[in-house]
């Protein structure tokens, strides 16, 4: 098991761990930056413990739930929905010590997806949208990568790429150069101005756009995009989470919203999305140092990467530890 990982401001921000399918009649185990968490529904909602049962260390994702408890596989002990120890069936007959109960998280679903946070979080989860009768949704994920989530963000905001580690289909190298643009801190969060790119193929459907970006950072994890062309009212929207599940490992969600094209089959769309997410992962698991550096004078940086420079100065400001040197 990973040691756990503490981090001031990140055991405080929502964390997105699995879709809201994946948990159903049976719990599930996920991890966040480095401690196990089991989801598990009971009739009053949602819930999220630490994966471990006080008897013996268990893990508890590898029970069942029944009669509205968890039930640990070991020993039988019974949880309620609050945490609380119910029942121990060895001694029917005995009171429950009062340290009989499992340590709860904070937990949400919004957008289909399933959210925790360690600690009381400080902030809501990022507003989308997108989410809404307007636009058609698909979630694309998960993407389990050997990087650091920082790094994934990153790469997420970095457009000087697209031409090169997604030529044919972001870009192309004989348009690689980046209009000037600049990046504003607007209501505690990071949003570029207006990026045009000339695009192959920028959403899996073959059409040559010119499309018009709009990058934000809405949280140290979070972040988004919203791209239109010119001749068009078409607009293709994605936010993305990544969560460290520990040192070197991230997982990451994508919210992938258009307002056209809803006869096309999702598949079209996501199976392009993974292809994309392929392509991005080689480079992020071949990057050196493997955490993202805060300091400037680390790497070398051009007018182009000022989103990136923005992000990283950002993530410095709020005292973010994980996966930054």
């Amino acid at each position: 098991m990973s040691q756990t990982i503490q981090d001031p401001v990140l055991s405080r921000e929502w964390m997105v761990v699995a879709k809201s399918s994946d948990v159903k009649d049976a719990p599930k185990r996920v991890q966040i930056l480095g401690e196990a968490v089991v989801l598990w529904r009971s009739l009053s909602g949602l819930r999220a413990f630490r994966d471990l049962c006080i008897h013996r260390g268990t893990s508890l994702a590898l029970g069942r739930v029944e009669q509205d408890t968890l039930v640990c596989a070991y020993h039988g002990w019974r949880y309620d929905a609050s945490g609380q120890c119910v029942e121990i069936p060895a001694q029917p007959n005995l009171a429950i010590p009062t340290k009989a109960k499992a340590k709860t998280y904070f937990c949400q679903e919004k957008y289909g997806l399933i959210w925790v946070a360690l600690e009381e979080p400080r902030h809501d989860i990022p507003a989308y949208p997108e989410a809404s009768d307007d636009y058609h949704t698909v979630i694309c994920g998960p993407y389990t990568v050997e990087a650091e989530a920082p790094r994934v963000i990153e790469n997420f905001l970095d457009v000087s790429h697209l031409m090169w580690v997604h030529e044919g289909y972001l870009g192309e190298p004989s348009h690689a150069e980046i209009p000037e643009y600049r990046t504003h801190e607007r209501g505690g969060h990071l949003v570029t101005d207006t990026i045009r790119i000339f695009q192959p193929d920028p959403d899996g459907r073959g059409k040559v756009l010119n499309n018009d970006y709009v990058y934000e950072v809405l949280r140290p994890l979070t972040a988004r995009f919203r791209k239109s062309d010119e001749d068009s009212d078409d607009i293709f929207s994605i936010m993305i989470h990544a969560t460290p599940n520990g040192p070197r490992q991230t997982t990451a969600y994508a919210l992938l919203s258009r307002n056209y094209a809803f006869d096309t089959p999702d598949e079209t769309f996501t199976e392009f999305q993974d292809k994309i997410f392929s392509q991005d992962e080689t480079i992020l698991v071949s990057q050196r140092p493997e955490l993202l550096p805060l300091d400037l004078a680390a790497e070398l940086h051009i007018k182009s990467d000022r989103l990136a420079i923005a992000y990283r100065k950002w993530l410095a400001e709020l005292g973010v530890e994980t996966g930054v040197a």
